[in-house]
């Protein structure tokens, strides 16, 4: 909304008014309302869930300091989810596809974790919002997103080309025709384009419509998987949180390359017209979630519960579809692959050690995966080997999880060129 103003004012040659036409001053005014929006408000919100007895329900699993968190407020996303939405709605172009996009996506998964812990809390059902209506709510995201991309006019690409000579890149090119794609980025290939039409060729003259069929179901895979692993996540202290920080930083500076013709060509990715917005709402991003750590930090004061954890899977599911880098997250969001399957992992295990010996058997000795520093014993191969096995502490599982993070964030951006 201050983008309109501003443009307004500075057409009537009030001296400053012009600065809000950059995505960089915008974008640092967002980062700054966000992180001021969730410190200043996430006081008197805990305060409030404190009054209204919005604890959470712990079970004794035997975890260090496990215990110590009952009755800690929950439902605290609504402090991120209102440190984005504020700062966007002030300094983002609302007309821009891709931003109306992000505010579908944070409505969307917010009020659908919201109802998960609403019903957690206030209906004291510990199984909350049944999977499966989980499930329905982002499949029908993923429908959304993939069928706007599909339909919308603005949702176009200039590919880039690369110029060889004697099997030797010279430059790449931009193409200056916008067109629409189903094209995406591809880590270690010497050209980084990959075409969701290959996996189609069989179509003949169906091959265009039937590419972007794969496209969709691929926006629903992405939705599903990374807002669940994002929940799964949510287990620690400040791990979400810091986590989810981390990857935007990431998408952030991704968004940015991808919106300008000169760094697009360097890394040799596609040119994504009207992705530089996307800046604006990363930088909101990452300041909700960094703000919200001042409370969520060990030992924290808040937890952000399902409100929070599937907004922000979502969010970066879609941020990263947006700007075409969705086969990065495996490696971007490695902390949420490794979580996730870390508990597939284990169940499948244990129902086939239970089918096969008639007793079920461990590979961790629980999951997710952060949980398995915290109790004490050993299971898998450590009981094999008989080795004792020394509980680490809660904040340093928490940091070593965010430096792994900063690691994998760092070579997302690298392979690009590794090639």
């Amino acid at each position: 909304m201050l983008y309109y103003l501003f443009n307004y004012l500075d057409q009537i040659d009030l001296p400053g008014a012009g600065m809000f036409k950059y995505v960089s001053f915008r974008s640092g005014l967002a980062l700054i309302l966000s992180l001021f929006i969730s410190t200043a408000i996430g006081r008197r919100i805990i305060d409030r869930l404190q009054q209204l007895q919005i604890g959470e329900t712990v079970r004794n699993l035997g975890l260090e300091g496990q215990m110590n968190k009952k009755g800690t407020p929950t439902m605290g996303g609504i402090i991120i989810i209102i440190a984005i939405l504020v700062p966007v709605l002030l300094c983002a172009r609302l007309e821009n596809i891709y931003i109306i996009l992000m505010l579908i996506t944070t409505i969307w998964l917010g009020a659908i974790g919201f109802t998960d812990d609403y019903i957690k809390v206030f209906k004291k059902d510990k199984e909350g919002l049944h999977g499966r209506f989980k499930i329905v709510g982002q499949i029908g995201l993923g429908l959304i997103v993939g069928i706007i991309l599909f339909i919308s006019p603005d949702v176009v690409i200039r590919e880039n080309v690369e110029m060889r000579a004697a099997n030797t890149i010279e430059e790449v090119n931009v193409y200056q025709d916008e067109a629409k794609s189903t094209k995406t980025t591809i880590p270690f290939m010497k050209n980084n384009n990959f075409d969701y039409a290959v996996l189609v060729s069989w179509a003949n003259e169906y091959k265009e419509p039937a590419a972007w069929i794969v496209f969709v179901l691929m926006v629903i895979l992405v939705v599903t998987a990374v807002s669940n692993g994002a929940n799964l996540t949510d287990g620690l202290d400040g791990l979400a949180a810091g986590s989810s920080a981390i990857i935007g930083v990431a998408l952030g500076i991704l968004a940015y390359m991808s919106s300008h013709v000169q760094f697009a060509s360097f890394l040799n990715i596609m040119f994504i017209p009207g992705a530089e917005e996307l800046v604006v709402f990363a930088a909101a991003f990452i300041g909700a979630t960094i703000g919200f750590l001042w409370y969520n930090a060990y030992p924290a004061q808040v937890f952000m519960g399902d409100t929070g954890s599937l907004t922000l899977g979502g969010i970066i599911a879609v941020f990263a579809i947006i700007i075409r880098k969705e086969l990065l997250i495996p490696i971007l969001c490695g902390i949420f692959l490794v979580e996730s399957l870390s508990v597939i992992l284990q169940v499948a295990y244990f129902k086939y050690t239970k089918k096969k010996y008639g007793e079920g058997r461990r590979i961790f000795k629980m999951t997710p995966l952060h949980h398995h520093f915290q109790k004490q014993g050993n299971a898998g191969i450590q009981a094999m080997l008989q080795k004792p096995f020394n509980v680490v502490p809660e904040s340093k599982i928490v940091v070593r999880f965010w430096l792994i993070g900063i690691i994998l964030a760092v070579i997302t951006i690298v392979t690009l060129k590794m090639r």
